[in-house]
């Protein structure tokens, strides 16, 4: 009876331990998924602030929120090297200490995590102790992680995450926060890719206008406050023989063109000069049929201009310079007129702006078409 009674304990004891183990590895399954789910909800975060039209800078420290708030992590601080100098771009912790956050990388603890690429975790045994990097503070952080930050294998970089406990990153799971420093590093990558179009953007000598890069930056932003909006690419289509006539009438073309259209059509749309003798008008927010209409309009008008260079007069020098010389001169009294090819299409907020530009310029330079209507894709 007694044994029995211990064999079915035993049973028991075994299948509550199988339970057990059943129960574990389900919470263990949810956390992991639980994990997943909010790697996946922070990636959604960091693509949406990259796809965002808020200035660059701003994006940077916006990635830092994310990270504190959804990892609930005591600190973050992002640091990057601009070529000069190293400069915090995101943190949220005192001033006072950013110059002891901005030179880490000078400490041997942490060059040793530069050149291997691989986190650095210090922590602190008691409250008395400090961090190998701290100067004069004690209560603020007590344990740190240093994450070196690369992209495409150049160093640009670090993070640091902090926290007021020590050891309290022991038995974190540090691949988690490798995957935060990967999203980050994309998110970057595509602010980079911003900030160098923001910078290229000039402008063009003739024309007074911003060049093409700006539809890519800050242009983007103002056309994507729209579900959709008509893009007009044009060329001066007789440029060349006008240039054959002379390089100053050529130049002095561009500038009475784009100078009138750009008193013809409202401060809210865009008219950048895109490459060469072509010009892009974007009609923020209008569809390409209304904007059909007013390019058929503004094709009349441009073409009806006569320009022609400024007479000279003669000076003794060029008096006394050979015959042909002085005919030479009198082209300045032939004026022109331009003609003008037109393409217009649409654009929908969220997708390529640069696979319409391509398009509308492919379109263009096929000499198949008849420039003088004007035509949409």
């Amino acid at each position: 009876m007694t044994i029995a009674i211990i064999i079915i304990l035993v049973f028991i004891i075994a299948v509550l331990t199988i339970y057990n183990m059943s129960i574990h590895t389900k919470i263990h399954d949810f956390q992991s998924l639980h994990q997943k789910v909010i790697n996946l909800n922070i990636i959604q975060d960091f693509i949406n602030i990259a796809g965002s039209d808020i200035p660059v800078n701003n994006k940077i420290k916006e990635i830092n929120n994310v990270i504190i708030d959804k990892y609930e992590v005591k600190y973050s601080t992002i640091v990057l090297f601009d070529g000069a100098n190293y400069v915090i771009r995101a943190t949220n912790v005192d001033q006072k200490h950013w110059d002891t956050l901005s030179s880490l990388h000078e400490l041997d603890i942490f060059k040793d995590s530069i050149e291997t690429t691989n986190p650095k975790y210090i922590t602190v045994n008691n409250e008395r102790e400090r961090l190998p990097y701290q100067k004069s503070e004690f209560g603020r952080a007590k344990s740190a992680v240093f994450f070196p930050l690369y992209i495409d294998n150049i160093y640009i970089g670090y993070w640091l995450i902090e926290s007021g406990t020590p050891h309290d990153f022991d038995n974190i799971d540090i691949t988690v926060f490798e995957t935060a420093k990967e999203n980050m590093i994309s998110a970057m990558k595509s602010v980079n890719y911003q900030k160098t179009l923001e910078s290229l953007v000039r402008k063009d000598l003739f024309s007074g206008l911003n060049s093409a890069e700006y539809l890519y930056g800050n242009g983007k932003k103002i056309i994507d406050q729209y579900v959709s909006s008509a893009i007009c690419m044009f060329k001066i289509a007789n440029i060349v023989e006008i240039n054959n006539i002379s390089r100053e009438l050529g130049n002095k073309t561009i500038t009475k063109i784009s100078e009138f259209i750009k008193r013809s059509i409202s401060d809210s749309y865009i008219f950048v000069r895109y490459m060469g003798p072509k010009f892009v008008i974007v009609f923020c927010g209008v569809d390409a049929n209304s904007a059909s209409n007013f390019i058929n309009e503004l094709k009349e008008s441009v073409e009806r201009l006569d320009i022609k260079l400024e007479e000279k007069n003669f000076t003794v020098q060029e008096l006394e310079a050979p015959v042909r010389n002085r005919k030479k001169k009198k082209k300045q009294n032939i004026s022109v007129s331009p003609n003008l090819s037109f393409v217009v299409s649409t654009y929908y907020k969220g997708t390529g702006i640069e696979t319409v530009l391509k398009s509308l310029e492919t379109y263009l330079d096929d000499e198949s078409h008849n420039i003088n209507e004007i035509n949409s894709i």
